[in-house]
């Protein structure tokens, strides 16, 4: 069996690395879907401001946060990593479509696979 040795502080820095990114990727998504709203006059004006208010003190706090913990180089690496990691996937999936064929599973395995043409 192979043991790993990580130092009690690695571990926490490893941790916070990772929390610190997925809330940056989870504002990330908070700001996609508020252009959205904005575009199709979901939001009024007041909202738009106050929206935009918010985001801005999110960002500025998660971005004292990886200063005092010395996180930012971390951070920055995980989310190219997983920037590359999306990429990659989304280009596979574009690679293994097939014209014509409706995205999904049966559940005799590949898509279209047996018998759910009907």
């Amino acid at each position: 069996m192979t043991t790993i040795d990580i130092d009690g502080e690695e571990a926490a820095d490893g941790v916070m690395t990772l929390v610190v990114t997925v809330v940056e990727l989870l504002v990330d998504a908070l700001e996609r879907e508020a252009v959205r709203r904005m575009e199709s006059g979901d939001l009024s004006d007041e909202e738009i401001e106050r929206l935009g208010q918010q985001l801005a003190a999110i960002e500025e706090e998660i971005e004292q946060l990886k200063e005092d913990q010395g996180i930012e180089d971390g951070v920055e690496d995980l989310r190219g990593d997983l920037d590359g990691l999306v990429s990659d996937m989304i280009e596979r999936l574009d690679d293994e479509s097939v014209p014509g064929q409706q995205p999904g599973y049966s559940v005799y395995g590949e898509p279209g696979a047996g018998g759910d043409e009907r």
